[in-house]
């Protein structure tokens, strides 16, 4: 009997060092509701998610904030870096929803913000911007409309996930990504009208180590846009429309500009979109590159411009600069590009006079207009082709 009885006394300390172990290992959760969120969709709680920021962020020890269901008014806001730990999630099982009235922040440039952090992942939730008010001022010709507030932005920022999130009806783009490195967004599904102007689905800018898996964007401009000076981006398994397709550029707006290099894009499917995979630049001297892209295994559905490079991108033909582009387009490779086009031109590669583009690679492409092989156009293109590739291959050799 003192045997059996002296087992558990006997361990017993080492089974408190495992509870209080324990106990130490799990995450300090922070709930906006106990800072005074009210999920009412009528009373801003922006200081409310800032109190829980401030506790989460000023932690050493990993944190989550947590909004449970219902409907969050925030007015723009700034989740400011750098934080004490490197680990802090922000679940959302409710909507934060920016004001209705697109004057509050549609000169703010952003309606949420962070920056200078490290380590913050966001999961879930949905992020509604009501931007259809400020899309009718703007098709209006209204000069007074503000300019419109991009939804999320994360600046000079690293080791960031933001996975199944949705945003809708953002002012501006719906996700930005600049100054960052090591990003992985998935499961995201963007959704704004298709003719929402300047919507962009997720840009990505001056970063590296971005990846975009395993998402669904319709939006009224580019899916995803790559800006300048976005190196290493994998882009992966993105269904796409409406919208203008998958972007890079526009490139060449500034002289002194970063390039943009080693960006893959696989496994995507448009669907009535006006551009399937493309790569723009302004028409004015410049000193970007665009290098090392691959675009592979790729459906095109009833899709304008299937594959085309612009290299005299100028929107609504207005003010534009009419020059050579300085920007050296090199090392394409277009590898199983399939489907249909809706127009007769499928392929449309339309480079710079001043710096011609040159190792484009056409490999197992097959685009058709009404039942009938779609037609290539090709200025100033330098590559090859293999393999099966129709419309026939216009590059020189």
């Amino acid at each position: 009997m003192s045997t059996s009885m002296s087992l558990p006394i006997k361990f017993l300390p080492f089974l408190l060092i495992l509870f209080f172990s324990s106990s130490l290992a799990i995450p300090l959760s922070y709930n906006v509701l106990s800072f005074g969120a009210r999920p009412d969709g009528q009373t801003d709680s922006v200081k409310s998610f800032l109190a829980a920021w401030a506790q989460a962020c000023g932690s050493a020890e990993a944190a989550t904030i947590y909004a449970p269901p219902g409907r969050y008014l925030l007015s723009n806001v700034v989740f400011q870096g750098q934080c004490k730990n490197n680990d802090i999630t922000i679940r959302i099982d409710g909507t934060l929803v920016a004001p209705a009235d697109y004057h509050v922040i549609g000169n703010a440039e952003n309606w949420i913000l962070f920056e200078h952090v490290s380590g913050v992942s966001i999961n879930g939730g949905v992020l509604d911007g009501q931007g259809a008010g400020l899309w009718a001022c703007k098709k209006s010709d209204n000069s007074n409309c503000p300019s419109g507030a991009t939804t999320l932005r994360f600046s000079n920022s690293d080791n960031v996930v933001i996975n199944g999130l949705a945003s809708v009806d953002s002012q501006m783009f719906h996700i930005v990504i600049n100054g960052c490195n090591d990003v992985k967004v998935q499961g995201v599904k963007v959704s704004a009208a298709g003719d929402s102007p300047n919507t962009d689905g997720i840009h990505v800018q001056s970063s590296s180590g971005v990846t975009i898996l395993d998402s669904k964007i319709g939006t009224g401009d580019d899916c995803v846009s790559v800006g300048p000076g976005a190196t290493n981006l994998w882009i992966e398994n993105v269904a796409c429309g409406p919208g203008h397709g998958i972007s890079i550029g526009s490139l060449g707006k500034e002289q002194q500009e970063a390039g943009v290099q080693n960006v893959t894009v696989t496994s995507v499917t448009f669907t009535g979109t006006q551009n399937g995979v493309r790569i723009k630049s302004w028409g004015r001297t410049s000193g970007g590159f665009a290098r090392n892209i691959l675009f592979q295994h790729a459906l095109m559905n009833n899709v304008d411009n299937p594959i085309i490079i612009d290299q005299n991108y100028c929107p609504d033909n207005e003010n534009c600069p009419g020059q050579a582009s300085g920007v050296k387009i090199s090392d394409v490779i277009y590898q199983d590009i399939h489907g249909t086009s809706a127009t007769e031109v499928g392929v449309k590669l339309d480079c710079s006079s001043k710096n011609p583009c040159t190792g484009i690679s056409l490999e197992d492409v097959k685009l058709i207009y009404n039942n009938q092989p779609a037609e290539a156009s090709c200025t100033n293109a330098d590559g090859s082709a293999s393999g099966f590739v129709l419309p026939n291959s216009c590059l020189k050799t």
